[in-house]
């Protein structure tokens, strides 16, 4: 087995105008799915991140700070899965909860250097 990560993008519940209700309503969907891959033993562990954002970039290391919103793609959490290679990996992503949301999820195997 091998480690993958499934990267979350999509828009943040609150920009996209959803009630308190249906919030808790795509968490449980989320938890469910969450359980799921628990009982498979293929979830390591996730996160979902904060929408705040501080970049450091370039020679000189400059600081922005911006909020999800304002970035082209915000990441908004992810999963670390064991699969078998990367087409189960993107099996297991079919179950994303968010997809009708218009949120994508990228599937990047976890490189493994050997240390000689």
């Amino acid at each position: 087995m091998k480690d993958f990560m499934l990267i979350f993008i999509g828009t943040e519940y609150a920009d996209l105008g959803l009630s308190p209700e249906q919030e808790q309503e795509r968490m449980g969907k989320w938890f469910v799915w969450n359980a799921k891959m628990e009982e498979q033993g293929i979830v390591k562990h996730g996160e979902a991140l904060h929408p705040e954002v501080r970049r450091i970039t370039g020679p000189n290391r400059t600081v922005t700070d911006r909020t999800a919103t304002e970035l082209k793609e915000v990441v908004g959490g992810y999963y670390m899965i064991k699969a078998k290679d990367l087409d189960a990996a993107c099996v297991i992503a079919q179950d994303f909860p968010d997809y009708d949301l218009g949120s994508t999820v990228e599937v990047r195997e976890v490189l493994v250097f050997e240390n000689n």
